[in-house]
């Protein structure tokens, strides 16, 4: 039997600073419908919604939000690792491993949607900023949900970019099919979906990158 899903914005959450109560503001538009998506009820989540919570607001709520002159020396300050570089007419953009363990352009530092002169930081712990939105989220409205955070990143040898997990919590991440088999009866030794991150780029359809 084929399975659906369906994915809808959350419309109305203000502009976020440091400080903000980020669970309590999503549990708030929520709550007074401000959904783009009209057939679905008044505001409501339930058992078994998942929440993709992009990280650039979680980063502003953490205070993640740093002055820096130049874009690169933030970049700088939270590599690990330099992976590759590739020139190009703007400059050279690095592939590199940030702080996070996460393997991406730029070490994820964003200048864009955030203030003339300053840059983001991901949050320091996505995985722990999901659990913490979860719960919260869990004993706002009375729903088992899952929450992802999400960051958007190119892939190898591929244009263009989407976005994945890069933290998550109350979900299963992979559904690892490594034992099973095909519809011919071969023998999966490789398949793992990355269900988190199929789940992330989908959100990304509906969220918009400029529109707040």
């Amino acid at each position: 039997m084929m399975g659906s899903f369906t994915g809808w914005a959350v419309e109305g959450i203000p502009e976020i600073v440091a400080g903000d109560d980020l669970p309590a503001i999503i549990a708030n538009t929520l709550e007074h419908g401000a959904l783009e998506h009209g057939a679905l009820e008044h505001g409501a989540l339930k058992d078994g919604d998942i929440v993709v919570v992009t990280s650039k607001i979680v980063s502003k709520a953490e205070g993640r939000q740093v002055e820096a002159v130049d874009r690169e020396d933030a970049i700088t300050a939270e590599t690990v690792r330099v992976v590759a570089t590739k020139e190009h007419a703007g400059g050279v953009t690095r592939i590199v491993e940030n702080r996070q363990g996460l393997v991406l352009a730029a070490a994820g530092v964003d200048s864009s949607n955030t203030p003339e002169g300053t840059v983001l930081l991901l949050p320091i712990d996505p995985d722990a900023s999901a659990r913490a939105i979860c719960a919260a989220l869990r004993l706002a409205t009375g729903t088992r949900i899952g929450v992802i955070i999400s960051d958007t990143l190119g892939r190898a040898w591929r244009l263009g970019q989407t976005d994945i997990a890069i933290g998550a919590a109350g979900i299963q991440v992979l559904n690892d099919l490594r034992g099973s088999h095909d519809a011919g009866g071969r023998r999966l030794d490789a398949t793992i979906i990355a269900i988190a991150d199929e789940l992330a780029g989908a959100a990304d359809l509906v969220k918009g990158k400029s529109a707040g």
